[in-house]
């Protein structure tokens, strides 16, 4: 006959070895979650991002501006609304998810089939003008910094969009305090707000060969720029971490501001030279054609 302290052995062992029977059943409660969760953050997208926000997998997605790829995963690299690019049917290309600082794109409606359809119909906000962002073939208008035998050294001050870059500058249209470029141009024009807010700016360079399209050989960059102006540029490269690359080879595209060594704003006479109307002394520029 077994003792009362046998007994009470075994019946603790039993009651201690019964829980571990349900392990499985738990861990397989916790996967489906996990997978289901996982499922979830795949296809549901935020509204709106801010930077280091998780998007998506490159899975589904395509990374596209304003976002960067970190462990097979999307993130947000810029604040601002979520925009998904949708694909031609016939390709069978990812969406490309990306990060915009202008506000989702809309789609137009439907024109009704009358001769008022011509007439484009004025909905909601105007749609911004002007964007905060850098990239390949962006029209920019940058202040010089430094200008050295190779290269000058430019802080960006505006990206202008790619459907208004055609268009003449027109303040009146603009929607927020970042498309405000009279107030940003006279800022920036004015020697005594030349400080140390150029280093929170993007910076780019313009080399000597990117100067201009013809006579690259004999280009001197002291009689191309100086510091202080105000340069309209084309951003052709990303460049690394610390540098955009711009070029000003094209009849519109050069200096566009400029202040004499007497501190004079100047006005452009020719394609190569800027006049002081005060001192009437001619100085040498890389000028952009006016509009």
């Amino acid at each position: 006959m077994k003792s009362f302290a046998s007994i009470s052995c075994q019946q603790r062992k039993l009651d201690f070895s019964e829980p571990l029977l349900l392990l499985p059943f738990f861990y397989f409660l916790l996967s489906s979650h996990s997978v289901r969760r996982s499922a979830g953050m795949a296809t549901a997208l935020p509204t709106l991002a801010i930077p280091g926000q998780r998007l998506a997998s490159i899975a589904s997605y395509a990374a596209g501006p304003g976002t960067h790829v970190q462990n097979a995963t999307i993130y947000a690299s810029i604040a601002g609304p979520v925009v998904v690019d949708q694909a031609q049917p016939s390709s069978k290309a990812k969406l490309i998810l990306s990060v915009s600082r202008t506000g989702p794109k809309k789609a137009a409606a439907p024109a009704p089939s009358t001769k008022a359809s011509a007439k484009p119909a004025n909905t909601g906000k105007p749609k911004l003008r002007y964007n905060t962002l850098p990239a390949v073939d962006s029209v920019v208008l940058a202040r010089v910094t430094r200008v050295q035998k190779r290269q000058a050294t430019v802080s960006i001050l505006v990206v202008l969009d790619e459907s208004a870059s055609s268009q003449p500058l027109n303040p009146s249209q603009t929607a927020s305090d970042n498309d405000n470029i009279e107030a940003i141009l006279s800022s920036a024009a004015n020697p005594e707000n030349h400080s140390n807010s150029d280093e929170l700016r993007f910076q780019a360079l313009i080399r000597k060969e990117d100067v201009r399209a013809v006579e690259k050989d004999r280009v001197v960059m002291d009689e191309m720029f100086r510091v202080g102006d105000i340069v309209r540029g084309t951003v052709i490269s990303l460049g690394d971490q610390s540098f955009y690359y711009l070029t000003t080879a094209r009849n519109d595209l050069g200096v566009v501001m400029a202040r004499s060594e007497s501190g004079n704003m100047m006005f452009p006479v020719s394609w190569k030279e800027m006049r002081d109307p005060v001192t009437g002394v001619a100085e040498l520029r890389k000028v952009a054609r006016p509009f």
